[in-house]
């Protein structure tokens, strides 16, 4: 099993804020720091600093950790051309000693496009799958040949495909609930699969259909990593808790609270273990508010050394 912290630093965190969470996740032994790709806060609060760009900010906290693999969770198709993002990571994995993952999304979030004069058109799902074909097509084509597509968004002639990766092979994560598409792209592309913000009888609902995309694409299942992604909230009381809660929005009663890490050792670790048997083989904790160092450190020190690897 795999740990990692995933943020969204669009709500208001700064780059100096984030590097103090990504080397604080590395300090307590997390496998991962994930953020989300977004350039608009979502909801009430102080969206002040303003957002930092997702691949900006993974080149820069490249070079200031060590081991902790960095990457998007995920990258809509809408912000970036396929060619250039495939440089960008590339990039980034170079800067990081081969540390990079690539977690790509269709997009959803249209008003953020609207905000900052970034395109949104409807049929994004096309795109997504074309932008898988350039940019694993580009990292995988040999040193000294060229790259060519001749697709319905993007046309690339004689690319020299450069610069590549420093892993062999840049992890892919794709997610989401759809019923077949998603799960057909991701036994096609993906070294990962996550499902997020769902209970656990829709995280296994996920995992069969993306299994079973697998077998009918004739890939081992085996070969696909499984993950999951949930809102985290840790305190060992009711008022911490509480707070905490109240801090990000967030309502631990109903269905919301069945779709999260709620409570102390005694509520996370048997939630993880639950996963775990449904086929999870990382997991995410959605750390929303990146001031509350404190939180950080009790997932890090209390409970992360007691959950199953």
């Amino acid at each position: 099993m795999e740990y990692c912290v995933f943020t969204e630093p669009q709500q208001g965190f700064s780059y100096a804020q984030q590097l103090v969470s990504a080397q604080a996740t590395e300090r307590l032994g997390f496998d991962g720091w994930f953020r989300s790709d977004h350039y608009l806060a979502m909801g009430t609060g102080d969206p002040l600093s303003g957002p930092t760009d997702a691949w900006t900010t993974l080149a820069g906290l490249a070079r200031e950790t060590e081991r902790v693999r960095l990457g998007t969770l995920v990258s809509p198709v809408t912000f970036r051309h396929p060619g250039v993002l495939a440089i960008q990571v590339a990039q980034v994995d170079e800067m990081s000693g081969g540390r990079a993952e690539l977690g790509l999304g269709a997009g959803w979030f249209e008003q953020e496009h609207e905000a900052y004069g970034i395109p949104f058109p409807a049929r994004r799902f096309d795109l997504f799958q074309e932008q898988l074909e350039v940019i694993t097509g580009l990292w995988e084509t040999p040193e000294g040949q060229t790259f060519d597509h001749d697709g319905a968004a993007y046309q690339l002639t004689q690319s020299p495909a450069l610069p590549k990766p420093v892993q062999p092979q840049v992890p892919v994560i794709i997610g989401g609930g759809g019923l077949k598409r998603t799960p057909a792209l991701a036994a096609r592309f993906a070294t990962e699969f996550n499902i997020g913000f769902q209970p656990e009888d829709k995280v296994a609902d996920a995992f069969e259909r993306v299994l079973q995309a697998c077998v009918d694409a004739g890939r081992a299942p085996g070969s696909l990593k499984l993950s999951v992604a949930l809102p985290t909230v840790v305190g060992q009381d009711d008022a911490t808790l509480d707070r905490r809660l109240a801090a990000i929005g967030r309502d631990r009663g109903g269905a919301e609270g069945e779709a999260m890490f709620v409570g102390g050792a005694d509520e996370i670790i048997p939630k993880v273990e639950r996963l775990a048997a449904l086929g999870a083989t990382r997991i995410y904790f959605q750390q929303v508010d990146l001031t509350d160092l404190d939180q950080l450190e009790e997932l890090g020190s209390d409970i992360l050394p007691r959950l199953p690897r």
